[in-house]
């Protein structure tokens, strides 16, 4: 037989078994939040790059600001940025843009840039 003391012991230890006996939920793993795979396309051929068109080949419409600029670049001595932005209406700063990027970058044309004694500015292409 067990005695009293003994109950007591095993007692808390039989409970302790119980509480832990008890099963969990179990939960399923929880997917990322990322985007699908896509299927990775096949290499594709970058065009090949075009030379610099000339003035004629660019496209500038006879008695377009373009055209004007372009004929005023090519006179002997140039012109100045003055004379720019009264033919064409620009500011100092959309002249300067269309002097680097059109004529310069587009066009394949060198522009040349001297300073006067009097501070002028003038620009110049070769003809």
């Amino acid at each position: 037989m067990i005695s009293t003391a003994e109950a007591l012991e095993t007692a808390p230890a039989s409970i302790s078994e119980e509480q832990k006996a008890t099963p969990k939920a179990s939960t399923a793993k929880r997917a990322r939040n990322v985007a699908p795979k896509k299927a990775k396309s096949g290499k594709k051929a970058s065009p090949a790059k075009k030379a610099p068109k000339s003035a004629k080949a660019a496209g500038t419409r006879h008695g377009s600001k373009a055209a004007k600029v372009l004929e005023l670049l090519k006179r002997p001595g140039g012109v100045t940025s003055k004379e720019l932005m009264k033919a064409t209406g620009w500011q100092p700063h959309s002249v300067r843009g269309f002097l680097s990027g059109t004529v310069g970058k587009k066009l394949g044309q060198t522009v040349t840039s001297t300073k006067g004694e009097d501070g002028e500015r003038t620009y110049s292409v070769k003809a």
